[in-house]
């Protein structure tokens, strides 16, 4: 008997399995992973966070077409509330339709910002629970991954967005193209695998967990909330940009205090573009400084200059699927267990 069908017989007439998935943790639960894509298959984009235009989504919505997807807009694309993809209420309805409509398979998000959290809690996700879909897009899209992992217990992909596509296909540096066709893998069903060179940082092990993660600053953002990440028993990735040194070790001692580093399986540092100290207030320790500091007490495997983050070699992850991490002095592997 399959674990639906199981679950089922427990509950009292009338009463669904997403109203009892709601009512008991779903971290009991093993990770519901959304259907792969085919051909002819309809994705959705909107901007859940920052503006775009129509024109702007140009080069990504020909090369997802290349794969044969269709591609339908939201409303939001083209809208505008200062630096928002239209007001709060529009945003919100247009991830809504999204989630709901049957017709789309998976949901990209056109770019990030800011503005995911503002309407995370207005989101209903019922219909999304009988049927999940792909929710893809990283940095303030963060938001949405740690939500839907910490509710629902269905897998994501932390990848590039819309407004990371080439414009010129032909033209794009070879590391570009690899890390968008890795979201067509990604969607189609291909096994996950990365290999990365050996970091004299690293500490070696070998580990299996869910993985998860983000943005750190937005990690941080969410935290005591509904939407906070959930790291017990899972391997942790994180990433940021435009940050200060000593507001990384501020993050890094939230993950600390919070309990969120003691009982890792793993722990993957992607890229951290680093804002300059400014003169006369330098913090004195570097990033590897800040995260061994944290970490120094546990024995689980550490990677560091992973390519996730804001750079160009940010590929797909897909958050919830039980991964397999193996730091060696040969190097990293990072590999998706079916």
């Amino acid at each position: 008997m399959n674990r639906k069908s199981f679950l089922s017989t427990l509950l009292p007439a009338g009463i669904s399995l997403p109203f009892f998935a709601n009512a008991f943790p779903y971290q009991s639960l093993a990770p519901r992973i959304p259907p792969s894509l085919k051909s002819g298959d309809a994705i959705g984009i909107t901007a859940p966070a920052g503006h775009i235009t129509a024109e702007e989504l140009k080069p990504a919505i020909q090369q997802m077409e290349s794969w044969g997807l269709r591609i339908k807009l939201g409303n939001t694309i083209g809208k505008r509330d200062f630096g928002f993809g239209g007001t709060d209420a529009e945003r919100a309805a247009d991830f809504q339709q999204m989630l709901d409509d049957p017709s789309i398979k998976a949901i990209m998000c056109a770019r990030g910002g800011y503005g995911s959290i503002r309407i995370v809690d207005q989101l209903n996700f019922s219909k999304f629970l009988n049927k999940p879909k792909w929710i893809i897009g990283f940095s303030d899209i963060t938001v949405l991954h740690c939500h839907i992992a910490s509710n629902f217990q269905i897998a994501t992909i932390h990848s590039k967005m819309c407004n990371s596509f080439p414009t010129d296909w032909n033209a794009a540096e070879p590391g570009q193209r690899e890390t968008i066709l890795s979201i067509r893998d990604a969607l189609t069903g291909i096994i996950m695998k990365y290999k990365t060179p050996p970091h004299e940082k690293n500490r070696t092990g070998i580990a299996e967990g869910q993985l998860t993660g983000g943005n750190l600053k937005t990690i941080e953002t969410i935290a005591g909330s509904k939407s906070e990440i959930k790291t017990a028993g899972k391997i942790l990735f994180v990433e940021d940009t435009g940050e200060y040194l000593y507001s990384i070790d501020r993050m890094f001692w939230n993950l600390q205090r919070s309990g969120k580093l003691s009982q890792l399986k793993g722990l993957v540092i992607g890229g951290f573009r680093i804002k300059p100290d400014d003169p006369g207030e330098e913090f004195g320790r570097t990033l590897y400084d800040i995260v061994w500091e944290k970490v120094k007490r546990y024995n689980y495997p550490v990677c560091f200059e992973f390519p996730v983050g804001h750079q160009m070699n940010n590929y797909a992850l897909k958050c919830g699927v039980l991964h397999r991490m193996s730091v060696t002095s040969s190097g990293v592997e990072l590999q998706e267990i079916r």
